[in-house]
């Protein structure tokens, strides 16, 4: 596995490149000049768009189906200063396209027709060795997950110097105090506000949110004509988010930069963008700017994800239920066996609770290791039934809380409560019995479920490591789990890899689901879906809640998700709380200028208020 990302990797150019010959399949002198540019080059003389793709035709060969079409007819043009955004679901090409526009496709994958061009020159055949010529100075990458995008034992500053030192022009290097300056400055134009402390980190020390910033940062190093950012934001907190786009904004007006953006979120797009381009199933259904797209969307797959995007606007899910679902043709309704059920409980008493809680970790190396407080004295109450929201930057220390109420890290002051038990009071033994009622869903469904396992197993593993109920009751149990989170029984018998993110996330919730535990964390369990698959998951929660009496920690950056699904919110800073109090009393009167801000950051998709 490549750790090592795009921007930093691909870019090896050098000046002799540009002696070959174009027959022999060098870049023309325009485009090695813009690929090997310094700050001073004047973009003006890029009169031709940046990124010209034409009648791309993109298949994969599938064992069996022969070459399957995944992108067809696609036409999109980026010219300098111009902010292009690309927006679909899961599956519908978005990724498909940057990976061919950088000729980045896997070996099984294949260019059927059509012809990509950046500055008027066609690279649609390029190899690997001609695009490097092109990747990191000429146009610069923004992953998406920097879990496989950073490498895990390298420090961040050697990672964005790697990126420096690539890039610089050979003309005029820089000396080694110039590029650590240049790296620790990309990390600030990212969005990080300690970039020295960053700068000597390794992956596995920063947040999420964090380690996206240090991927924008490599990808700023080169000083790009062209950025191409596939769903750059979508682990960052609302704050953070605008702070990237703000300063990929200025840097298109400043330098005449273009953005190629691949979102699913519809509310950036809208917010951000000069021209829009909606993709379903490899096809674009729509293009047009931002007023035709908001105004008047002609196509009813837009107005699908306008509808379904959350704003500071939306309203509560309050879904109307009165019973179970009819099971599906062929399952048992029998009443599963009295040892899968879960024991009842008090409700008077508070799901989870944290009472004054603190935690602090030691970071650095030898003898520059200091004390870093995660947590201060946090106190937080989750009612039973109800869903309470905790929201932050990324940093704030809501996964660190997260990991405090459930058992997984000890606090280093004040209390845990689940069931209004103090988990310092539990030995190992009355801990593993608590967690049958305290269930964790993650922010990563492919990376929590094993690729190994069919769905029926990962469903039946925790029924099977407490033991519970005969295998007769556990395959029912499983088959009606898969009935409650809206999956057809066929999923049993298929692996992560077959199933979109939407269909895993909802395994991991059913997998949650399978010891009937009263209280569920879902740690950012959100905010990797696509806005419909996120509603469906929303409203599948909310359902569950109102038909189970299921209490929820709901961690999240989004605030707009937090008005959907939210009856109380926890806001925090710097691992402290700021406010806390009902959704309602929280959005709509915040008492605190960091509130404000958080909610103002929110994008209002469509316009809708």
């Amino acid at each position: 596995m490549t750790f090592t990302s795009t921007a930093t990797s691909t870019a090896t150019s050098t000046a002799t490149s540009t002696a070959t010959s174009t027959a022999a399949g060098a870049a023309p002198a325009d485009l090695a000049a813009a690929a090997h540019a310094t700050d001073e080059v004047d973009v003006a003389p890029l009169v031709t768009p940046l990124l010209s793709v034409r009648g791309l035709r993109i298949g994969y060969r599938v064992p069996g189906e022969g070459l399957r079409e995944v992108v067809s007819g696609l036409d999109v043009d980026v010219a300098p200063g111009e902010f292009v955004t690309v927006v679909g679901e899961s599956g519908s090409g978005k990724s498909t396209l940057v990976q061919g526009a950088l000729g980045l496709l896997p070996p099984n994958a294949q260019v059927i027709a059509g012809s990509i061009s950046f500055s008027g020159v066609d690279v649609t055949r390029w190899n690997d060795k001609r695009l490097s010529r092109v990747r990191g100075n000429y146009v610069g990458f923004i992953p998406q997950d920097p879990a496989t995008s950073l490498n895990p034992v390298k420090r961040i500053g050697v990672q964005v110097l790697e990126a420096v030192r690539l890039n610089e022009s050979v003309k005029t290097p820089l000396s080694k105090e110039q590029r650590i300056a240049r790296a620790v400055e990309s990390l600030r134009q990212a969005g990080l506000s300690d970039p020295e402390r960053v700068y000597g980190q390794y992956p596995h020390e920063l947040s999420g949110g964090m380690k996206q910033r240090a991927l924008i940062a490599i990808a700023l190093a080169g000083k790009p004509k062209l950025i191409i950012a596939d769903e750059p934001t979508s682990a960052l907190d609302v704050t953070v988010q605008r702070l990237i786009l703000d300063h990929l904004e200025s840097l298109r007006h400043k330098l005449g930069i273009g953005v190629l953006l691949i979102t699913h979120d519809l509310g950036i797009a809208l917010d951000r963008s000069d021209r829009i381009i909606v993709m379903k199933g490899g096809q674009v259904v729509e293009r047009g700017d931002v007023a035709q797209i908001r105004g008047a969307a002609s196509a009813e797959y837009t107005r699908q994800l306008l509808a379904a995007a959350p704003t500071r606007f939306s309203k509560r899910l309050h879904p109307v239920i009165t019973d179970r679902p009819e099971a599906p043709a062929g399952e048992s309704t029998s009443t599963p066996a009295a040892a899968l059920l879960a024991p009842p409980v008090d409700l008077a008493t508070p799901a989870l609770e944290a009472i004054d809680v603190g935690r602090h970790f030691a970071v650095g190396h030898g003898g520059a290791r200091t004390r870093f407080a995660a947590l201060e004295e946090v106190n937080i109450r989750v009612e039973r039934g109800r869903t309470h929201a905790v929201v932050g930057e990324s940093g704030a220390g809501k996964s660190t809380l997260a990991r405090l109420l459930t058992g997984i890290d000890s606090p280093n002051s004040g209390e845990i409560r689940v069931g209004g038990i103090p988990l310092s009071s539990l030995d190992r033994q009355g801990r593993r019995e608590l967690r049958r009622n305290l269930q964790f869903v993650y922010q990563n469904p492919f990376t929590s479920l094993d690729p190994l396992f069919t769905v029926s197993r990962l469903i039946a593993e925790p029924l099977k490591a407490f033991k519970v109920g005969t295998s007769l009751q556990i395959n029912e149990r499983v088959g009606q789990l898969l009935h409650d989170v809206s999956l057809d029984e066929r999923f049993a018998g298929r692996r992560p890899t077959e199933l979109s993110g939407g269909q895993r996330q909802r395994v991991a919730i059913a997998r949650a689901l399978a010891l009937q535990p009263n209280t569920i964390v879902l740690d950012e369990a959100v905010s990797a879906l696509d806005v419909s698959v996120q509603a469906q998951i929303l409203e599948l929660l909310a359902q569950l809640q109102r038909r189970l009496g299921l209490s929820y920690l709901f961690i999240t950056h989004d605030l707009g998700v937090v008005r959907l699904i939210g009856d109380d919110v926890t806001v925090m800073q710097q691992g402290r709380v700021v406010e806390s109090g009902t959704v309602d009393s929280v959005f709509d009167d915040p008492g605190e200028d960091y509130t404000r801000r958080l909610i103002d950051a929110i994008p209002a998709a469509g316009g809708l208020r």
